[in-house]
């Protein structure tokens, strides 16, 4: 017996991915201890099940985006919207956020504001997230994942 894939181009299906990714990246703002005022409902940006860009809202100012999180079938992660205004640009910022990271700690210097993976990451970590990174800058600079939007 096989498990067929879940069928993405389904509105149902596409809807219940959406549910679940933003309980998702709830439950990872929660466990970062990020204070912020909501995570939209819907993301900005997704391929289905593959990536997600979700703004979430300034507790400063709730009607501004604050922060942006990635969700999919990357490592889950986020970062200030101050000079981040659209999907695409966030995939590049925490693209190379990710590169500048895994050179840090192989150079033996990891960042001291930035902890991926507790104190001494393991190399199969490093390794995916320098594949990860590679292929954010690669969706990033693709003209045809970003057309229509």
């Amino acid at each position: 017996m096989t498990m067929e894939e879940p069928d993405y181009d389904d509105p149902e299906v596409d809807e219940k991915w959406c549910q679940a990714a933003h309980a998702e990246v709830a439950e990872y703002l929660e466990s970062e201890g990020l204070v912020h005022g909501g995570v939209s409902e819907w993301p900005t940006w997704y391929v289905a099940p593959i990536i997600s860009v979700w703004p979430v809202r300034s507790l400063k100012n709730p009607a501004s985006v604050g922060w942006w999180v990635i969700y999919g079938d990357i490592p889950t992660d986020y970062v200030s919207a101050a000079n981040l205004k659209q999907p695409r640009d966030v995939l590049r910022a925490i693209a190379w956020r990710w590169k500048e990271y895994v050179d840090a700690v192989k150079g033996g210097a990891p960042p001291e504001d930035y902890s991926i993976g507790g104190e001494d990451p393991a190399p199969e970590l490093l390794a995916m997230l320098e594949s990860r990174a590679g292929l954010l800058v690669e969706m990033a600079a693709d003209d045809e994942v970003w057309e229509g939007f």
